[in-house]
This record gives C-alpha cells, sequence and structure tokens, in this order.
C-alpha cells in the first residue's frame, strides 16, 4: 500500500480509504468490523466517516456508523494505528434531509462543539484525527448542484467557524481540518482566512470524482496541487455503476441504486453511454471494469486519498487490490477520449 502526506501534515495515509456510510444501514455492525478488520490487514490506514451517517440519513439510524466504529476501536485496541476522519453536517435548510441532526444543522461554535463531543462519544475516542465540514454552511454548488445562483443569506461567518475548530485543536480534540463538498472559491478563502487570522488552514478537501464526474478538475485540481490540499476521492465508482452492474437497466438486488430512488445523480442516459464506453475499454484490455476505474482516480496527482465503500467482503478485496494497479500511457489516452466525446455525465 502506498502511503501519501496528509496537506502539510505529518500524517501519511493509505492511498485508499475505507469509506463507511453504509454501515448501519447495509450493512450490520458485524459487516462493519469485518471489513475494518481486512482493511487494516491490508495496509489501509484512513477511515472516513460522519456524524450523519449511515446514508441515506434517517433520525432512527443516525450515528449508529461512528458507533460502530467506536466499538471496534474498543474491541480491537487500534486508535494508534488508523487516521480517523470523522464530519460535522453542514446547514440543515439547504439539505433538508439531515434536519433531525442537532435541531437542524450549523456551523457556528455551539453547534461545532456540540457535533465533537457527541462523535468522540460514540467512536470512544479522545480525539479525531481529521474533522471536516461536511458541506458549505452558505448557499453554494454542491451534491450535484451545477446552476449557482448567488443568495443573500451566507449563514454563519467562516472565521466564526474556523475559530470553533481552532477551539478544538487546542484542546486536543481534533488534529486537523478538512472540508468537503466545497467549491475552488471556498477552499481559497477558508485557506485565506486561516491565514489572516492564525486559524487551522485546511489540509484536505472530500469532493466527489470518478470518470463520470471530472468536474473537480476544473478549478479545485490547481487548489489542491498549489495550496497542499489534497482530494480525498469519493464515490470513485460513481455508486458502483463503473462497476458495470447496473449496464442494460439491470438493478442488482440489494444494491445501492436499487434500494434507494434518491440516487438519481448516476443514472441518466448519458451517464449509461460513458459507462458502457468505460467498461468496454476495460475489456479490451482485461481489466476489471471497477479496478480500472478506481486505478484511475488513485493515479491522479492532486489525490491523495481514493475513498472507497464495500456492501460486502468480495467488493471491498477487489477494491483495495486496485492499489496495486497502474493504468498504461495508452489506455489513459482512450480513457480521455472518451471523457472528450462525454464528458462529466454525472456531476
Amino acid at each position: 500500500m502506498e502511503y501519501r502526506p496528509l496537506g502539510k501534515t505529518d500524517l501519511k495515509v493509505s492511498a485508499i480509504a475505507l469509506g463507511t456510510m453504509t454501515w448501519g444501514q447495509q450493512n450490520t455492525e458485524a459487516d462493519a468490523f469485518e471489513q475494518m478488520d481486512y482493511a487494516l490487514e491490508r495496509g489501509v490506514n484512513l477511515f472516513d466517516t460522519a456524524e450523519m451517517y449511515p446514508v441515506p440519513p434517517r433520525p432512527e439510524t443516525q450515528g449508529l456508523t461512528e458507533t460502530y466504529i467506536g466499538n471496534w476501536l474498543a474491541s480491537r485496541g487500534t486508535r494508534d494505528k488508523i487516521v480517523l476522519a470523522s464530519k460535522a453536517a453542514g446547514r440543515g435548510d439547504n439539505n433538508p434531509g439531515v434536519q433531525h441532526v442537532r435541531g437542524g444543522p450549523r456551523l457556528n461554535k455551539e453547534h461545532i462543539h456540540q457535533a465533537i463531543e457527541t462523535s468522540l462519544q460514540r467512536l470512544q475516542t479522545d480525539y479525531i484525527d481529521l474533522y471536516q465540514l461536511h458541506w458549505p454552511e452558505r448557499d453554494a454548488n454542491f451534491f450535484g448542484r451545477m446552476d449557482y445562483r448567488h443568495g443573500t443569506d451566507d449563514g454563519v461567518d467562516i472565521r466564526e467557524t474556523l475559530e470553533a475548530l481552532a477551539e478544538l485543536v487546542q484542546q486536543g480534540k481534533i488534529r486537523h481540518v478538512g472540508l468537503s463538498n466545497e467549491t475552488a472559491w471556498g477552499a481559497m478563502h477558508y485557506a485565506s482566512v486561516a491565514k489572516e487570522f492564525d486559524l487551522p488552514r485546511s489540509v484536505s478537501i472530500q469532493n466527489p470524482y470518478s470518470l463520470v464526474n471530472r468536474t473537480y478538475e476544473i478549478g479545485l485540481a490547481e487548489v489542491s496541487v498549489r495550496e497542499q490540499m489534497g482530494l480525498l476521492a469519493y464515490s470513485p465508482l460513481a455508486f458502483g455503476v463503473l462497476s458495470g452492474k447496473y449496464m442494460n437497466g439491470q438493478r442488482p438486488a440489494g444494491a445501492r441504486i436499487t434500494l434507494f430512488d434518491r440516487f438519481t445523480r448516476y443514472t441518466n442516459p448519458r451517464t449509461d453511454a460513458a459507462v458502457e464506453a468505460y467498461v468496454g475499454l476495460a475489456r479490451e484490455y482485461d481489466l476489471d471494469p471497477a479496478q480500472m476505474a478506481l486505478a484511475f482516480v488513485t493515479g491522479r496527482d492532486f489525490v491523495t486519498s481514493n475513498i472507497i465503500g464495500a456492501t460486502t467482503m468480495e467488493q471491498l478485496k477487489s477494491n483495495i487490490d486496485s492499489s496495486e494497479l497502474t493504468l498504461d500511457k495508452e489506455l489513459l489516452k482512450k480513457i480521455e477520449k472518451v471523457h472528450q466525446a462525454n464528458p462529466n455525465p454525472a456531476p
């Protein structure tokens, strides 16, 4: 397993990270334990979770994912072997599905302190290595939105958010700060405020990135490289569609898109066409389509770690095996041709 610097910190994280958002919904606690045991054995040291997990978010299950991880840490005594990342939910009225979190989450001092305390309790740890803001407080383009329209209410000021996080760093409850579902303007503004007021600097950005959604390259890739604020790529398989399992209208039993009709972001005719082309390329080179898609993401120079998520051990093993795959130049050129013919069909 390759390990990469987490921003300008002294931490090094595995090029593959373990995503956890299905635990408590599609996966049991026993499943979660088996996945964590195996991932750690394979050299994966970055485990990523969030206070609102599992997904889809529901009041009845909220916090179960962190609870499973906490129970595993207590059972295995492995806290010092992993880099633990979690997230504070962003503003609730611009993401109505999470109104049950803290009565409508905000990124002000009171809410951030409340969020960290409950996460630490569930995770059964004294500190979180990377604490991320799950999505912006302000109205902005995230979760697939592409039509930015400027509003008049930006909500809690970024400085207040960073000052609250600074207090948590001083108290030893978090080590580093990261962003998630952020824009280029947001990332640079956080960096500017941090520098001006000597507040914690963001060391990473967790945004979607895959063969069918390369919008990160437009503005944020340069931010990642120049500011050493690397991408933690989520949905690298676009909710599994890049494996090819949904091709020709197939809906495998128990699969995420089969179970939850809210996940329409990665299902449309343009995406279907792109996936067919990418799967065809993988087969031409005798590669597993999912592993090819993951290897593409892991190999990008602005990516710090590629967050995989699996509901079965077979998927997990295959996904981690992708870390051993390097795509040759000829194949990368053909991938680029598919992208140019059908760019970003699933933003």
